[in-house]
């Protein structure tokens, strides 16, 4: 890896520390309702990951490893001059449990909701998740590095996490914001999914542990949260009911108290 990449962040609030990490395409603004949440008891700090909001920009040409988000994101959690708790979503989850179980020193707890640690997937050969990766990945454009992050491509990663029809239903302003960052998206998925992290390095986390996952989530990430909830000791599993992937944004009062709960018993 060569040096570490620099990232805007967003802050609020005084007090103990909660680095908030977003999703693939998104932003450090997904997480702005909880960040008010938590700021009357926490200083919050929320990064734009390497390519999106307000951060450096990523090479369209260049090659990409999660690493890098993982690196950027654990320079921020040294820089917070004390433990911190972290909370993720998909792809902000993958980063907040990889520095969780790499720094658990750093880490005074962690929540997640839909962790893409697809990695654990392999380890017991899990069935059911298994398929779903596979009938996802079926289609010859997914793995097209000529149209990755691209609108087809775009098209059935979207649909694939919200359903049928969810990319052609989105504003033309949240398409253009996907098509923006849609290569970085891109080199993201093909990073984390070759990824074989098991189950058994995740159960090296000791920081107090939150699994979330919408009810009406992909059947992957279902599972994702299913494993990790027996590998990783003491660790809470909620399902939010009638939540689907974005729970985040489309469940926010649910998922948001839910978080703060587990922070304030942690803290």
């Amino acid at each position: 890896m060569s040096a570490t990449i620099d990232l805007h962040a967003a802050f609020l609030g005084e007090g103990p520390p909660v680095v908030l990490v977003h999703s693939s395409g998104m932003s450090s603004r997904q997480w702005r309702r909880l960040a008010e949440v938590l700021s009357p008891r926490h200083r919050t700090i929320a990064p734009d990951l390497i390519g999106s909001g307000q951060s450096p920009p990523w090479p369209d040409d260049a090659p990409f490893h999660h690493g890098r988000d993982v690196d950027a994101i654990a320079a921020i959690v040294r820089g917070a001059g004390e433990p911190v708790h972290l909370v993720g979503h998909s792809y902000g989850g993958l980063l907040a449990l990889t520095i969780a179980r790499t720094m658990p020193d750093r880490v005074r707890s962690v929540a997640v909701y839909d962790p893409v640690t697809f990695g654990v997937l392999h380890e017991p050969g899990d069935a059911e998740g298994l398929a779903d990766l596979a009938k996802a990945g079926s289609d010859p454009v997914f793995h097209d590095d000529a149209v990755g992050g691209t609108e087809p491509w775009l098209e059935l990663f979207v649909d694939y996490w919200n359903g049928a029809g969810a990319w052609r239903a989105l504003p033309q302003p949240a398409r253009d914001a996907f098509l923006r960052v849609g290569r970085k998206v891109y080199l993201e998925v093909s990073s984390l999914m070759a990824d074989r992290t098991g189950a058994s390095a995740y159960a090296s986390i000791t920081a107090p542990t939150l699994l979330l996952g919408g009810g009406q989530s992909p059947p992957a990430a279902r599972r994702v949260v299913a494993i990790l909830g027996e590998a990783i000791a003491g660790a809470r599993v909620t399902t939010v009911e009638g939540a689907g992937h974005m729970g985040p944004m489309t469940h926010a009062g649910d998922v948001n108290e839910a978080i703060a709960a587990h922070i304030a018993s942690a803290q």
